[in-house]
């Protein structure tokens, strides 16, 4: 069982030593794998030599699985592209959060990317998902907001401690790992890990016609002080659709980024946001939580896509990192802690692309 393609994306803040476990993780293949195992190996021999600052030390881990650092590129996510557009908000959106951007139509940058840091990772290989969708919203006065979504509806784990578990085990389950493995022990002990890898999250026929979703929640807060915890959902206008095993295996390496580009040429790229509401007794801190299908749901606005961002190579190197800590006045974090820790890996990985 091959968990490398399976197991992503936002990492928590950990020691060094933590993080050694992770070269094994993000590999492209087999052979990759065993160089991982060995870099982790020497990693955790250096980690009481030198303690850099967490954040630079997960940064540094991503260059090391993706062969990095890349000049000019994320040390995740790194492989992307830049649209802008608007948004439009709904009626109803400012019922839910007094945000300016439910109030009024917004212009954004959004970032469609596929994960690990390898800049030219085929678009259908296995590594590639769960996708991911960044959303820039700039508002009134020069501020701005940002959504941070994947292509899935739940993350592996609940708590730090347990994803680096989990890298932990991968890092230990090598081709010469005695049976059972350390991963297969820790999917033994944590079916909502077992269950996150095994779903199957097939190629894309676009990025268009892909869902994405905010595993984070965040408090909603009304002209009226009411608040509400939800989660974002975004919905392709164009419906979801997918490639089978055989259009997949034959898919040109970029395709999406260049389906993309020819799918604007017809006309803008739509979705529809929403917020899933949870209800009393719903967990709002527990990413591996996927609530009740039967929640309410509120339509926040139209996310119209119709242009690439010019000069793609610059603005992609300079132009943006999205945080999802960047929050207006009447959206707040919750207390996910996997959330709270992916912006200052974030920053240095900005840092380091803008060198």
């Amino acid at each position: 069982m091959s968990l490398a393609p399976a197991l992503t994306l936002k990492f928590r803040l950990v020691s060094r030593r933590q993080l050694a476990v992770l070269t094994t993780f993000f590999c492209a293949s087999a052979a990759t794998f065993a160089a991982g195992a060995a870099a982790a190996a020497a990693a955790t021999k250096e980690a009481d030599a030198a303690a850099p600052p967490l954040p630079v030390a997960f940064v540094h881990t991503f260059n090391q699985l993706s062969g990095g650092p890349h000049a000019g590129y994320r040390a995740n996510h790194a492989k992307g592209i830049l649209l802008s557009g608007t948004f439009t908000p709904t009626p109803g959106a400012a019922s839910l959060s007094r945000a300016p951007h439910f109030a009024q139509t917004v212009p954004v940058t959004v970032r469609f990317s596929d994960p690990t840091g390898v800049p030219n990772l085929p678009d259908a290989d296995p590594h590639a998902s769960p996708h991911g969708i960044a959303i820039r919203f700039d508002l009134p006065g020069g501020a701005n907001a940002d959504i941070v979504s994947i292509s899935a509806n739940s993350f592996p784990v609940s708590t730090p401690e347990d994803f680096l578990a989990m890298l932990q085990a991968v890092a230990a389950s090598g081709p010469n790992a005695a049976k059972p493995t350390p991963i297969e022990k820790f999917l033994g002990a944590h079916p909502a890990a077992a269950k996150w890898v095994s779903t199957p999250r097939p190629a894309p026929a676009s990025f268009g016609t892909l869902a994405y979703y905010g595993v984070n929640a965040f408090k909603f807060v009304n002209a009226a002080g009411r608040a509400r915890f939800g989660r974002y959902e975004i919905l392709p206008d164009a419906g979801q659709h997918a490639l089978d095993d055989a259009q997949a295996a034959k898919a040109d390496p970029d395709y999406l980024m260049k389906e993309l580009a020819q799918r604007l040429s017809r006309g803008p790229v739509s979705f529809h946001i929403y917020a899933q509401l949870a209800d009393a007794g719903d967990a709002v801190n527990d990413a591996t939580v996927v609530w009740p299908a039967q929640r309410e749901r509120v339509e926040l606005g139209t996310l119209r896509l119709a242009s690439l961002v010019a000069d793609q190579a610059s603005a992609q190197r300079n132009l943006i990192y999205f945080n999802p800590l960047a929050l207006p006045d009447g959206i707040e974090a919750s207390d996910d802690p996997i959330l709270l820790a992916r912006p200052p890996a974030y920053g240095v990985s900005f840092g380091q692309r803008t060198q």
